[in-house]
């Protein structure tokens, strides 16, 4: 019986031992069990999904572009069109800054700026006619141009646009385009006059010539009067002092002692001021010049006119009107001298102006030499840049137009009086011109005005440079 035991405990044991090493046999893997394919394919992205719940970096947003607001007068059809065109352009370029452009009347522009200055609402940047700088500085609405122009863009610039931009020894402004006088001719008319037709600076005609030659004219037939002066313009326009003040200049007089802007006293109202506007005076006295025309085109369309004093501007509608016919004749030595106007709207940016950076960068794409053509090649005015006028078709040397080159560089431009006083000085001779014009006494007009414009000065202490 115990052996039968023991056997059965010994069967036992060994049927566990069996059991057990079956067991764990089963539980290690072989090597067909563990597949290459099982491991997972080198991590694919899908599969984590914690890394696609992470939100993507948001991009910075744009931006919003500076905006500055731009006044320009209304001047010409083509002037308006060109500034249009540039503003849209230089919006649709760049995306830093918006140029919001407000069209103002050309009569009333100057008034329009001063009363845009008492209420603190003057735009960053604006156009204005080159002499009112003067005031404009001295009254603090602009700043300084200094600090964003380079010696080597001066030195491309025109002189005569360096000089109507300078107040105190600072730039305050510059133009895309310069201006000047000349005679324009019917060169017809001339050759069948018989009149010598000069056609550079360094031979213009004299007095004699030029009173000769308007002698001639009036012989013929289709000539009514021999000499437009675009009286057209008006009365109140600044037309009279740009183009009328050469007159007295030519004699040796001039608007104001230059030497220190102090009075017009012995200079307006000296002797040669006197002769040079008596001398206009008798223009209609005597029938080469009418004191009223019915309208602007007595030249380049009735043509009953022969010649016309008169700027850039007139060569699309002369050129149109004449043809080959237009020609431009140099300013005549009148007395001591030739001497022709200069100086035209041009632009500057205020002082209060916020970003005055961003108002440069508009006025930087508005003077690129293609800009400038762009301009010129519409308003027929000279390039104010040098580089462009080698560009210029109209102005570069043998051009139709070159003329006027030749006279602003050739010294026989003369700028308007770099003073403060200006306003009150061409509204003076305005009067003057218009009642000299109507038979009054030549001496007496320009004492009236000397007085007006002596009384501003003085009441203003002189204008002295701003600190």
């Amino acid at each position: 019986m115990k052996k039968k035991k023991m056997f059965m405990i010994i069967s036992l044991f060994m049927v566990l031992t069996i059991v057990l090493a079956a067991c764990g046999t089963a539980a290690e893997p072989t090597a067909v069990e563990e597949p290459a394919a099982e491991e997972p394919a080198a991590e694919e992205p899908a599969t984590e999904e914690p890394a696609a719940e992470e939100p993507a970096a948001e991009e910075p947003a744009a931006a919003e572009p500076v905006t500055i607001d731009v006044w320009f007068h209304s001047g010409k059809g083509e002037e308006r069109e060109v500034l249009d065109e540039q503003v849209t352009t230089f919006n649709e370029m760049q995306d830093k800054v918006y140029v919001n452009a407000i069209l103002l009347p050309e009569g009333s522009y100057n008034d329009q700026v001063s009363a845009g200055a008492l209420a603190g609402d003057l735009p960053c940047l604006l156009d204005f006619d080159g002499p009112f700088l003067y005031n404009y500085a001295w009254s603090g609405y602009l700043r300084p141009l200094d600090d964003f122009v380079s010696q080597e863009l001066k030195d491309d610039f025109l002189p005569s646009i360096i000089e109507q931009g300078t107040y105190g020894g600072k730039l305050y402004s510059l133009g895309t385009f310069d201006s000047g006088l000349a005679l324009w001719g019917n060169k017809s008319y001339l050759e069948e006059a018989g009149v010598r037709i000069p056609t550079s600076i360094d031979d213009p005609w004299t007095m004699d010539e030029f009173m000769a030659a308007m002698d001639a004219l009036m012989e013929l037939d289709q000539v009514e009067y021999a000499l437009d002066l675009k009286l057209n313009y008006g009365a109140g326009d600044e037309w009279n002092t740009y183009a009328f003040s050469p007159f007295i200049q030519s004699f040796g007089g001039d608007l104001i002692d230059r030497t220190d802007y102090q009075s017009s006293d012995g200079v307006l109202n000296g002797p040669e001021s006197v002769a040079a506007l008596e001398w206009f005076q008798s223009l209609f006295e005597n029938g080469y010049a009418n004191p009223s025309p019915a309208g602007d085109d007595d030249f380049y369309g009735s043509k009953i006119a022969a010649l016309s004093y008169v700027g850039h501007w007139m060569y699309g509608p002369h050129t149109e009107g004449l043809g080959e016919d237009a020609i431009l004749i140099p300013m005549p030595i009148l007395g001591e001298k030739a001497v022709t106007g200069s100086g035209s709207w041009n632009w500057g940016i205020t002082s209060t102006c916020k970003n005055p950076e961003a108002a440069f960068e508009f006025l930087s794409y508005l003077i690129e030499p293609e800009e400038i053509l762009h301009m010129t090649n519409a308003n027929g005015a000279v390039p104010a840049r040098k580089s462009a006028i080698a560009q210029s078709e109209l102005y570069a040397e043998g051009g139709l137009l070159n003329l006027f080159v030749q006279q602003l560089e050739g010294g026989v431009a003369v700028s308007r009086p770099q003073t403060p006083a200006y306003p009150v000085i061409t509204s003076a001779y305005k009067t003057a011109i218009w009642n000299i014009i109507a038979g009054a006494d030549v001496q007496s007009e320009l004492d009236n005005a000397v007085e007006i414009i002596d009384l501003d000065i003085e009441d203003n202490s002189g204008y002295p440079l701003p600190e």
